[in-house]
């Protein structure tokens, strides 16, 4: 932590002064970033959460209404269920997914509609079986 500043010092020489100070004890040497320009925001209109976007960004993190991070959740099951290594692993994807879309169904809507039902299970198993024997016959033809 810096000391206060003193009376009858002028604010912007007491910042300087610091400044220098801290660059002479090499503080600013080797920073994040040191030699790459700035990120031209110049151009974008102000958006004063600019910050919580850059975080949640750098963390990873999206923000979806449930319904619809459900059905990005149904699109990313199915396709994993397609490539279980056995078909009650598949099942057993899916059937975690259909309770979660039953009880989105059976909850009021907290977002946009869901427009999702649960899936049959049979018709995913078929499509398991389909997946791997045409994955199997291209496998030997190579």
């Amino acid at each position: 932590m810096t000391e206060r500043k003193p009376p009858g010092v002028a604010f912007e020489s007491w910042v300087d002064k610091q400044i220098r100070d801290a660059e002479a004890r090499g503080e600013f040497a080797g920073l994040a970033g040191a030699g790459r320009p700035l990120p031209d925001e110049a151009e974008a209109p102000y958006d004063e959460l600019w910050w919580i976007r850059r975080k949640l960004a750098r963390e990873g993190v999206s923000v979806l209404p449930p319904a619809l991070a459900l059905r990005k959740e149904a699109e990313d099951t199915l396709a994993a269920a397609l490539t279980a290594p056995s078909e009650a692993a598949a099942r057993r994807l899916v059937g975690a997914l259909n309770t979660k879309i039953r009880d989105m169904m059976f909850a009021p809507p907290p977002g946009p509609p869901l427009g999702l039902k649960p899936y049959d299970l049979d018709t995913v198993g078929r499509q398991w079986r389909d997946h791997r024997e045409h994955r199997d016959h291209r496998g030997r033809q190579e």
